[in-house]
């Protein structure tokens, strides 16, 4: 005796909620996600009288931080030697023209490594060069 199958049973995943759960997922990763920032060093900025806000947005900005011993960091890349600078900046001011340096000192930091740094970013044709400090009296 032969047995015949009644019924052809497919097996398969449904998915018609498959979208709801992508966007789920999506604005979940959109909320969750943290945007990272340049950390930089840590610098004790310098008090000024007169302080003016850039009105630029901050994607033509390039911070450069000196702290008081003297290291040197350009948006998160450490510069050994200050001469490795000028390369840095040209190929930043390269990208973007319209590129904003952003010099963020330590109030302790010696003058001469700051026209050092000035130098170098004269040399790469960065000569958009704004001095970062905190608002205060004399």
């Amino acid at each position: 005796m032969e047995f015949k199958k009644k019924t052809n049973i497919k097996l398969s995943i449904p998915t018609a909620s498959m979208p709801d759960i992508i966007f789920m997922l999506l604005i979940f990763f959109m909320v969750a996600t943290v945007i990272r920032q340049y950390s930089g060093l840590k610098v004790e900025l310098p008090d000024a009288a007169k302080i003016q806000k850039l009105a630029v947005s901050k994607r033509h900005i390039s911070t450069i931080w000196i702290d008081k011993n003297n290291n040197v960091v350009m948006d998160d890349i450490p510069v050994k030697n200050i001469k490795n600078l000028r390369n840095l900046a040209y190929q930043k001011r390269a990208a973007d023209p319209q590129l904003i340096v952003s010099i963020k000192a330590d109030k302790y930091t010696k003058m001469n490594t700051i026209n050092k740094v000035h130098q170098e970013l004269r040399e790469a044709s960065a000569i958009r060069v704004n001095y970062s400090a905190l608002p205060g009296e004399f």
